[in-house]
């Protein structure tokens, strides 16, 4: 049977235009690789193009109108004005006869008739601009008949649809594509991009992050500043809130945090408890510890941190999969271990030990089972080592991305956004990236 693939790249850009190919090739299998670029929640720019070309028809339909209202005025005067030019013509050749015979008749009637021929002859060229701007109109007439057959056939190139047909097949066509992209439960890195500075607040150390399981609608941000003595999480209802700093509510936790690498999912904040590696499950909206629990053997208080320190030693994070820890134990020299966590209970469900020193590490991020390892905290940082926990092999890789100001202290992955969430330096970024995704068809095995 014939087996098929399309290999799908998606980006969280945000283009002016609509949906786009952004390219497109083919691999030594043969399968089409192409890229998707996703746009802003606005309509596309060939809709205000063809509401300009609709506006612009029904002013020359409105002209054309005008102009019959006046050709039929026209017409009416034109006529009267050609019987008037008839009894001209008439009364002239009358009174050329009586002029020649002018002396057959009294002086005084003479004189009243060429009276009444005297106010008559202005209206001869009357008569004759009448005759002009009858033919004018009829050449106007059809120069708007013509430019009409000309805006519709340009309308009809650019598409035979309204403005609102267009529209709903755009949201359609975004449906779709969305509805496609949840189906693409994991994909690889191939590229990060950015970042985009949302905000310059706090110290140099902090997090702030989204529930990626979230409803689309709930786009709370939460903001813990410092990577120590501090208790105090801050919320804002929306993205837009934030950058104004317009907070909604502040949480008292019953625990100071270490470091910055917390996480919020499923309404939960998890992060860890200052001076020991018990991890904390804190609700949101009952504002009660849910769950807590050590994680065994791992490091903590600067034992076995990132690079840059700041009791970065056990970093929570969440994917597509589920719940994370990456930390580092004596049992494995100091090496990163990656658990996956019970969202509920905090219990290890499962480990992985990699040969990756976690103090030689900037910062991580896991997407789509995939653990992700940046060389440096500092300039020329990129993703340099790569850890899968679906085939427990790992590689080197060489993705660059820009440190535009020269210290991360957080670095994680959110899934519903598809973007990174990063701390530089008092400076809360943003990174896009792009991920690389296979798309089975029904016919392959």
């Amino acid at each position: 049977s014939y087996n098929s693939s399309i290999i799908l790249s998606l980006s969280l850009s945000h283009p002016k235009e609509g949906w786009q190919v952004y390219s497109s090739a083919q691999d030594p299998d043969g399968r089409c690789i192409c890229t998707v670029v996703a746009p802003e929640q606005n309509l596309c720019s060939r809709d205000a193009k063809s509401r300009q070309l609709r506006q612009l028809l029904e002013k020359v339909q409105n002209m054309s109108q005008s102009i019959e209202v006046l050709n039929l005025r026209t017409q009416r005067d034109f006529q009267y004005v050609l019987k008037m030019e008839t009894q001209m013509k008439g009364l002239k050749a009358k009174f050329r006869q009586i002029e020649d015979d002018r002396k057959t008749l009294m002086t005084k009637h003479f004189q009243e008739l060429k009276e009444k021929m005297d106010e008559l002859l202005p209206l001869i060229p009357v008569l004759e601009q009448y005759k002009t701007d009858a033919k004018l109109i009829t050449q106007f007439k059809e120069e708007i008949r013509n430019l009409s057959a000309v805006l519709t056939g340009i309308q009809e190139e650019i598409g035979a649809y309204d403005y609102e047909e267009l529209h709903q097949r755009v949201l359609s066509l975004e449906t779709r594509l969305r509805d496609c992209m949840k189906k693409l439960t994991c994909g690889k890195l191939m590229k990060i991009t950015g970042p985009v500075t949302v905000k310059i607040s706090g110290t140099r150390f902090g997090a702030w992050m989204t529930d990626p399981l979230a409803s689309e609608k709930n786009n709370r941000v939460w903001y813990m500043d410092s990577y120590t003595n501090n208790k105090i999480v801050r919320e804002y209802k929306s993205m837009a809130d934030f950058v104004s700093g317009a907070e909604s509510r502040t949480y008292n936790l019953p625990f100071k945090w270490a470091g910055t690498n917390h996480v919020v999912y499923n309404g939960s904040l998890y992060f860890n408890k200052y001076q020991s590696n018990i991890i904390i499950k804190y609700s949101f909206d009952t504002g009660r510890v849910l769950a807590q629990r050590s994680l065994e053997y791992a490091g903590f208080h600067n034992v076995y941190p990132y690079t840059w320190g700041g009791f970065s030693d056990i970093d929570l994070m969440a994917d597509e999969i589920g719940l994370w820890a990456v930390y580092a134990t004596n049992q494995n020299a100091g090496n990163i271990v990656i658990s996956q966590l019970n969202q509920d209970t905090l219990e290890v469900m499962k480990s992985w030990n990699t040969g990756y020193p976690k103090r030689s590490a900037g910062e991580s991020f896991m997407i789509c089972g995939t653990l992700y390892v940046t060389n440096s905290h500092l300039t020329g940082a990129k993703v340099y080592y790569s850890y899968s926990t679906k085939t427990s092999t790992y590689e080197y890789t060489d993705i660059p991305f820009h440190n535009q100001y020269f210290h991360i202290s957080m670095l994680d992955y959110n899934a519903r956004d598809r973007a990174l969430y990063a701390w530089n330096n008092g400076h809360q970024v943003l990174f896009n990236v792009t991920l690389f995704h296979i798309i089975k068809t029904e016919d392959d095995t």
